[in-house]
């Protein structure tokens, strides 16, 4: 399989992209660093701007799959790559993308009409992260393509271990906290599967 993959650099990001190199897969990166990843047969990185239409597309031309582990780091930069991503698919016939959000968009289980940063679910104050998160979402939504956002909780650093759950658009009730491995675990494992296509999806232990 061929996957583009934006946010290689990052945590969840960087995981993935040894999960698919590991399973003999053709990954191309789009980075701003290439000095960040470590050369390998089957890596293609290029270097630019998730900003930039032209970097975007040419990452993505001639995948099968497109894989984003973007975040927002208090930047707008994830609500304006995604629309290039969405245009670049249809515009060569990608049909399926996988990207990480956060559980602040999944549905709240206090008020259903309301997601759980709206609703307070979560303790959170600063709530800049799952607005660019809910905007990507409806994006996504809109977009027609064969979507999936894997939604974790607290993600501190750690290896996969197993032994997580999930449950489409809700946080699995008493959940606190998935490790970055089992996080990438997860969302590689859908982006191969397409067990999930058009849902958010919580993931914590």
């Amino acid at each position: 399989m061929k996957i583009a993959l934006f946010g290689a650099t990052g945590r969840v990001g960087g995981e993935v992209l040894k999960l698919a190199l590991t399973d003999g897969h053709e990954v191309t990166a789009l980075v701003r660093s290439p000095e960040k990843l470590v050369p390998h047969d089957g890596l293609t990185i290029i270097q630019g701007d998730v900003c930039d239409t032209a970097a975007v597309s040419h990452a993505i031309a001639g995948v099968d799959v497109v894989f984003s582990a973007l975040g927002t780091d208090k930047t707008t930069t994830l609500t304006e790559a995604v629309p290039h991503m969405s245009s670049a698919m249809k515009e060569t016939g990608v049909g399926r993308i996988v990207t990480i959000g956060t559980a602040g968009i999944l549905q709240s289980r206090i008020d259903s009409e309301k997601l759980r940063y709206e609703a307070g679910d979560t303790n959170r104050r600063l709530t800049f992260a799952a607005e660019e998160h809910h905007k990507v979402y409806d994006m996504l939504r809109q977009s027609g393509l064969d979507w999936t956002i894997v939604c974790p909780t607290f993600l501190p650093d750690g290896v996969a271990v197993g032994g997580y759950r999930t449950e489409r658009d809700l946080l699995p009730k008493e959940g606190k906290q998935i490790s970055v491995g089992d996080t990438a675990a997860f969302a590689y494992s859908e982006l191969l599967k397409g067990e999930h296509i058009g849902f958010r999806v919580g993931i914590s232990y």
